[in-house]
């Protein structure tokens, strides 16, 4: 892998982001984005196989990884700090294709009204997503949709247990819920890993974020060149919510579904989605201010 850079992003609150850049300067740039309970380690792939020719800037979310707890968790705290981010690694007017996986999906949606995401953004990748009606949308648990599903899995998903070691068991558990069936037991070590290192404090402040989530409003914003990207059996984000947020953005290149995925995309597919992220680079990376 490339050698890392490591540098501090400051955020509107104070908070301090630690960002890793990784591969040449002046590369095409690429900027990713995890979810909730995740960290930078979660793009290794993408980070490993990108470095090469592009410039691949990762950042640990508030709570998450090498990123100090605030007590400030809101859509509006992910958008002030992937703009921090965004500023303190690009130079004025600099471009970037910007991809976010689960949490880090809703991050980019939250701040596409945001002043340096509107300067530097050429395209976006959204993987393993939603807008709105997470917790009423998850089939984590195998009922029936209703009330009774929704109430349960707000209180699965936000719950304050600690997860404890990364056990046999815990393995078994993590791979229902969040991936597919056939996972290569290497990819469920991975995230069971990474996972299981986030504080239970911050998994279940970010959960009461993400139960209450609304962005609807922000897809129909997001005006850049935008693809999409789905496991069609992830259970936490299910494809119905790609499919509204590709019908209500204003310039979708379309939602490419993984059969039998769950919501680990990038672990669980990373071909496919570097392979993405390198067609956005190459498409649109590379156009002029205003072309």
């Amino acid at each position: 892998m490339s050698a890392r850079r490591d540098l501090t992003a400051v955020s509107a609150d104070g908070t301090s982001l630690h960002v890793e850049v990784y591969g040449p300067q002046g590369a095409p740039a690429v900027v990713l984005a995890h979810g909730w309970t995740c960290s930078t380690a979660f793009w290794a792939d993408q980070i490993r196989e990108l470095a090469a020719d592009h410039r691949v800037i990762a950042y640990d979310q508030r709570g998450h990884g090498r990123t100090p707890a605030s007590p400030a968790c809101s859509t509006d705290a992910l958008a002030d700090d992937l703009e921090a981010v965004l500023t303190a690694t690009l130079a004025r007017g600099e471009k970037a294709v910007i991809a976010g996986h689960s949490m880090g999906g809703m991050t980019v949606l939250a701040a596409v009204t945001r002043d340096a995401f509107r300067e530097h953004a050429a395209a976006v990748l959204l993987c393993s997503t939603g807008a709105s009606g997470l917790v009423a949308e998850s089939t984590v648990l195998p009922l029936r949709a209703g009330r009774l599903r929704t109430w349960l899995t707000g209180h699965v998903l936000g719950s304050r247990a600690p997860l404890g070691p990364v056990t046999p068991v815990a393995k078994r558990i993590l791979k229902y819920a969040t991936m597919g069936a056939g996972s290569a037991p290497h990819m469920v070590d991975a995230c069971a890993r990474i996972v299981h290192a986030c504080p239970r404090k911050v998994r279940h402040a970010w959960s009461h974020v993400l139960s209450l989530l609304d962005l609807d409003h922000r897809v129909r914003e997001l005006s850049v060149p935008t693809a999409v990207i789905v496991g069609t059996g992830d259970r936490l984000t299910p494809p119905v919510h790609a499919h509204r947020i590709a019908a209500a953005l204003p310039h979708c290149l379309g939602v490419t579904e993984l059969p039998g995925l769950g919501h680990m995309t990038p672990v669980e597919a990373p071909g496919v989605v570097t392979g993405r992220i390198r067609e956005l680079v190459s498409t649109y990376s590379q156009l002029k201010e205003g072309a």
